[in-house]
C-alpha cells in the first residue's frame, strides 16, 4: 500500500468519524508497511500507527484507524 492511499483512507475514515479541519500527514516508520498519521487540530489522538502490506484491504486500515481513534479520544 501507498502513502497515497494510506492518506486518502485515513481522511475518509476520519470525515466518518465526525473529524474536519484538520491537517494531515502520513510517513512511512521504519519498516515496510508500517505508518504513523499525524493530525493537527481537532479534539482527538494527535497520533496513529497503523500496519498495512501490499495485499492489505481498505477496510484493515479503515479498522485500524477507528479502533485507535476511539481508544484515544
Amino acid at each position: 500500500m501507498e502513502q497515497q492511499d494510506v492518506e486518502r483512507i485515513a481522511r475518509a475514515t476520519l470525515k466518518e468519524l465526525g473529524v474536519f479541519g484538520v491537517v494531515l500527514s502520513v510517513v512511512a516508520e521504519g519498516e515496510p508497511g508500517h505508518w504513523r498519521i499525524d493530525i493537527q487540530g481537532g479534539h482527538g489522538p494527535g497520533r496513529l500507527k497503523i500496519r498495512c502490506g501490499a495485499g492489505s484491504s481498505a477496510q484493515w486500515v479503515r479498522d485500524q484507524i477507528f479502533e485507535q481513534y476511539l481508544a484515544q479520544s
